[in-house]
């Protein structure tokens, strides 16, 4: 396989990604947000622990909360995994009795995924235990810089229609 690269493939100077503080490269957002992830879920990760979950059960606990029973289709599109992945996930909250699979009406095929109130009880446990670690990821921000970058991330990741 050949691959076709654009005739000035040098970038200009200073644009090269480093995925350091000052980076100007074309990557640099992506390479920050990634940096950033990696950090939030060190530390979610952190405060789920005791609990007995993995960010991946937290994240179809919560699209479970948001929307109610979901068809594990609608799951994977909604936390980012693949069929296998969501099963796997899906099997685990059933064995721990945060889930539950049940029969979607006219169609024997397709099973809906429901948290159970002891799903809704942890997914209650998770905030409490997430709160104070939480607070340490914003604790070098100074006042209102949480707020200006909670809000700046949140129009960024949900742009308004047609301006994606």
């Amino acid at each position: 396989m050949t691959i076709d690269i654009p005739h000035r493939a040098t970038p200009s100077a200073g644009s090269r990604a480093t995925d350091r503080p000052g980076d100007t490269s074309p990557f640099a957002l992506g390479l920050l947000l990634r940096r950033a992830h990696w950090r939030v879920a060190g530390v979610m990760t952190e405060a789920l622990r005791p609990l007995g979950i993995e960010l991946r059960h937290f994240a179809v606990l919560l699209v479970l909360v948001d929307r109610g029973p979901t068809v594990q289709r609608d799951l994977a599109a909604a936390t980012g995994s693949d069929k296998a992945g969501i099963m796997r996930v899906v099997d685990d909250l059933e064995r721990m009795g945060l889930a539950v699979r049940k029969a979607v009406p006219g169609d024997r095929r397709v099973r809906a995924v429901e948290i159970t109130p002891r799903g809704v009880e942890l997914f209650d446990a998770a905030h409490v235990a997430a709160e104070p670690l939480a607070e340490r990821l914003v604790a070098d921000l100074g006042p209102g810089e949480r707020e200006q970058l909670t809000g700046l991330l949140t129009r960024f990741a949900h742009p308004v229609e047609g301006q994606a």
